[in-house]
């Protein structure tokens, strides 16, 4: 049995606790429930967007969550910034757009990419950390019925606002040791869901996340249909508590 017929298998009602190899995370009321989402009310996604961002962390998720949209999943995506309406510049030049304003109250799930830790100096998340308004506005943000998601150095984002800390997350392999000295529990897992907090490991994570996100809201059938058509399958393990 390949990891797409364990993921199937969901569906069919099996579930055990804790995390499994190679993706499939098999939990009781997890991904086997019916989607609480529907056409009329569908989950509603924002990416949020800053100068410097790491390209992989949003095209990956949008290219998901996409392509989620498109096979039938109850789901819309938007990028959105605190800094006006203007695309944004990423971390190797492309222009990131249309964004639309920062309105949190308006989303089920915000996902925090990351890009530019190592340099405060130039656009990137060092810079935004510093700068400190990203921080402040995703700590209030926070509210029963969002979840908040990272990739990759979107975790010291996260961190810097105050949601990591006594809590289990995981950020790109080298701003572990800076997200664990303020006060995250590691847990190395490609992928950490741990409810209304869910991080994942560097860059090409954002693919693996946007999956998980995918089975955990919408569905085990629509997970493996996106993965289908991406010819990908997940990697590593999402741990869940």
């Amino acid at each position: 049995m390949d990891r797409r017929d364990v993921l199937r298998a969901t569906v069919a009602g099996a579930a055990v606790g804790g995390a499994v190899a190679a993706g499939a995370v098999l939990t009781p009321g997890s991904a086997s429930a019916a989607p609480a989402f529907t056409s009329a009310r569908p989950l509603r996604v924002q990416i949020l967007t800053f100068a410097g961002v790491e390209e992989m962390d949003i095209i990956a998720p949008i290219e998901v969550f996409g392509l989620a949209k498109a096979l039938g999943g109850a789901i819309t995506t938007s990028m959105v910034t605190v800094d006006g309406d203007d695309p944004v510049v990423a971390v190797h030049g492309s222009r990131v757009g249309p964004v639309r304003r920062w309105a949190p109250r308006e989303a089920d799930l915000l996902l925090v990419p990351g890009g530019g830790y190592r340099r405060a100096d130039r656009p990137g998340v060092s810079y935004e950390i510093q700068r400190g308004v990203l921080p402040a506005a995703i700590a209030a943000a926070r509210r029963p019925g969002l979840t908040i998601a990272a990739v990759c150095t979107g975790t010291m984002l996260l961190s810097a606002a105050g949601l990591t800390a006594g809590r289990p997350c995981i950020t790109h392999h080298r701003a572990v040791e800076d997200l664990r000295a303020q006060g995250g529990v590691i847990t190395e897992a490609r992928v950490v869901d741990d409810g209304d907090l869910v991080t994942a490991g560097g860059i090409t994570s954002g693919l693996d996340l946007a999956l998980w996100l995918v089975e955990r809201f919408l569905g085990a059938d629509l997970a493996v249909q996106v993965e289908q058509v991406l010819e990908y399958q997940r990697r590593g393990t999402v741990w869940r508590r």
